[in-house]
């Protein structure tokens, strides 16, 4: 005999379709995302130029270069180069030269004097770069270059693209944590309606949120104008980059996760029967898995976690980062939605989501440990780095946030100590019942006397209404029915006397009758339910505590949230490091430095000037003085300079002697920037000389 494993019904069968066809949604979209990923280090830092950065050069270069740590994203205009006029000397269109090396074209016939180049790019983890340096042609001059004092990604529409990234990060938690909540330590809450308000209010600020990044990206990396939010042109470049995909396919991901929220709280609560139930509870945690998964990959494949190094595992990584953070503040929040609007959530599942909670502790301890090591790379980066010192507020902040944690679990634990096996509700019910039959008991006696004194009068006077007192034993209230009395029937008696009154028809005012008497019971219920949250004790203390983890959780995400924006303080130094050897426009140096050659009047001072005193050509002045400060005519004087670092030098300068103790030479070339040392040696008579030499920063 052959059986026929049974179908499941239509509506499960078509969800399941619907299930699938998501996942596979979630699946292309992800494809996409990870092909347009590509490893890069994080936040791009200028690393070199040509001409460098402070150099005094010959004649007027052809083109201006730069290069950076990593490939960044430019267009045309990003680099400006000013003359001393502050005009435009270049021709704004820009060239990717190769590697990480991009270059401009500069006009020809250009003036001496000093130039000012500005430049502002997206590096490879989506945040805005900016920055400006000078080179001079011929020799140095003033300039009437004003850059402008707003920093990069700031003002109105910096604030406001924070606003929207921290209403991403907060709906994001509230969506996966909520749904998580929901499908793995309290089912029955899928038919609570706060909680069906708090998932579907997340899910609308994190897509309102989305598409406001979306449309600020381009102010925020460009003009700063916040009307270039409505330039589809704009737009549309931003739709060409990285963090344009990311954010189109997270929009695309929240269709599918509306698909999930909407079964979540509509199917999944109807079903009745327990195995379409649990197989409707497994696919809807798979394919809500891997939209959250997918989502969180959008942040994960466009910020910090897909630059620097060991890219690969990086973004699994801060993927699995988000989720915790999600599963565990999220959870909190919906546990503290039910702590206060829920009346009957089971002491189960407060215990349920404790086991949940500390497993999403310790998987987001794991991962923010290699992520501060990922970024961070020194114990001085830590502390001495806006990344870092923002890394140690959050780090206080989750270990008071765990602190806090610990106390709502021993309050779990005493609230399932004392249920027995029931919901702490029960208990607190238990409470509110005995204290309801105390009250009932007593209010039945007065009841009775005030009966027996109606009856009594309306005997006498045949003109009053008796009434008649109910009083429910679960709520402790007494309810009032009003009768006529004054025919000697009731109101449907007096209604039959009417004129033209048919049998049936109901007595006038039954129905506003009847729908005070709902109003009524609708606040008893609500009283009750009241009552029901705050007879238990240990229930009360819960919601302290979980009332603190919410609010310590709410700055934690401002300090993360800046984390996403902050250069990684790895990358800090490594900027530092490279552009240290960069010249530096640090204005002439000046050496004084004592002698004593040991012979008769072989005392005195010798002061040198290096003007600029930067890489390339420079004018050198020597100065010779006595103990009493007068000029000094001794016979000779040689300088040299020697770069150990580079092995560069010693290079020799001897100067002409143009005054009584002064003399000069021109053209002094310094070849770069460093800690050089000079030797100076001074011959005050045919056979008394020194040679005394002092370490100066040049450039």
């Amino acid at each position: 005999m052959r059986t026929t494993a049974p179908r499941p019904g239509p509506d499960l069968a078509g969800l399941g379709r619907l299930l699938l066809v998501a996942a596979a949604l979630v699946s292309a979209v992800l494809g996409a995302v990870l092909a347009t990923a590509a490893p890069a280090d994080a936040h791009a830092a200028l690393t070199g130029s040509d001409p460098k950065r402070g150099a005094v050069v010959a004649k007027a270069p052809d083109q201006v270069s730069l290069t950076f740590s990593e490939k960044v994203a430019m267009s045309d205009g990003s680099v400006r180069v000013l003359d001393p006029a502050g005009k435009r000397a270049d021709t704004g269109k820009t060239t990717d030269l190769g590697s990480t090396t991009y270059g401009v074209k500069l006009k020809p016939g250009l003036p001496d004097g000093t130039f000012t180049v500005a430049y502002q790019v997206v590096s490879a983890d989506s945040h805005p770069i900016a920055g400006a340096f000078t080179f001079s042609i011929g020799a140095p001059s003033d300039t009437k270059v004003a850059l402008p004092d707003q920093e990069v990604g700031g003002g109105l529409v910096g604030t406001l693209y924070d606003t929207a990234r921290y209403l991403s990060y907060a709906g994001f938690i509230v969506v996966v944590g909520g749904a998580a909540f929901v499908l793995g330590c309290w089912p029955r809450g899928a038919g609570v309606r706060p909680l069906q308000r708090l998932v579907v209010s997340g899910w609308l600020a994190l897509t309102g949120a989305t598409l406001a990044t979306l449309l600020l990206r381009a102010p925020y990396t460009g003009s700063g104008k916040l009307a270039d939010a409505f330039d589809l042109a704009k737009l549309g470049d931003v739709l060409q980059t990285k963090t344009g995909a990311a954010l189109v396919s997270r929009l695309l991901l929240l269709a599918a996760a509306a698909l999930f929220i909407a079964v979540l709280f509509g199917a999944y609560d109807k079903r009745e029967d327990p195995k379409e139930k649990r197989d409707l509870a497994f696919g809807l945690a798979v394919g809500g898995g891997v939209v959250a998964i997918g989502i969180a990959a959008t942040w994960a494949l466009a910020e910090h976690a897909s630059t620097g190094i060991q890219a690969g595992l990086a973004m699994p990584v801060d993927v699995l980062h988000l989720l915790a953070v999600a599963v565990w503040l999220g959870g909190v929040v919906a546990l503290l939605l039910c702590l206060y609007r829920a009346p009957l959530i089971d002491a189960s599942a407060v215990r349920r989501f404790s086991g949940v909670a500390f497993g999403s502790v310790v998987a987001l301890a794991g991962t923010g440990l290699y992520q501060s090591w990922r970024q961070v790379g020194s114990w001085t980066a830590l502390v001495e780095t806006d990344y870092g010192q923002l890394l140690l507020i959050k780090i206080g902040l989750v270990a008071v946030l765990v602190g806090i944690a610990s106390v709502s679990r021993r309050w779990t634990g005493r609230i399932l100590a004392e249920a027995g096996g029931l919901a702490p509700e029960a208990a607190a019910t238990a409470v509110v019942e005995q204290r309801t039959r105390a009250t009932t008991a007593k209010n039945a006696t007065a009841g009775k006397n005030a009966t027996a004194k109606g009856a009594s009068t309306n005997a006498s006077t045949k003109k009053k209404k008796p009434v008649a007192v109910a009083h429910s034993s679960k709520t402790g209230v007494s309810a009032t029915v009003d009768t006529d009395a004054g025919t000697g029937g009731t109101s449907l008696d007096k209604a039959k006397d009417k004129p033209g009154a048919k049998p049936g028809d109901k007595p006038a005012g039954d129905d506003k009758r009847a729908a005070q008497l709902a109003r009524q019971r609708a606040a008893v219920d609500a009283a009750r339910e009241k009552r029901v949250r705050d007879a238990d004790p240990h229930r009360s203390g819960l919601r302290r505590s979980v009332l603190a983890e919410v609010g310590v959780a709410v700055v934690l995400l401002a300090v993360t949230t800046a984390l996403t924006t902050t250069e990684p303080g790895r990358t800090e130094e490594e900027a530092k490091n490279a552009t240290s050897s960069a010249p530096q426009n640090t204005g002439p140096v000046k050496i004084k430095i004592p002698f004593d050659t040991g012979g008769q009047d072989g005392k005195g001072t010798v002061r040198l000037e290096l003007d600029p005193g930067r890489t390339g050509s420079n004018d050198l002045h020597v100065y010779a003085t006595r103990p009493n400060g007068s000029a000094f005519d001794i016979p000779e004087v040689k300088i040299a300079f020697t770069l150990k670092a580079k092995d560069v030098g010693p290079l020799p300068v001897a100067p002409d002697r143009i005054a009584t103790g002064h003399w000069s030479a021109s053209g002094v070339q310094i070849p770069m920037a460093g800690d050089w040392k000079v030797a100076v040696t001074v011959r005050t008579s045919d056979i008394d000389q020194v040679t005394l030499d002092k370490n100066v920063q040049i450039g």
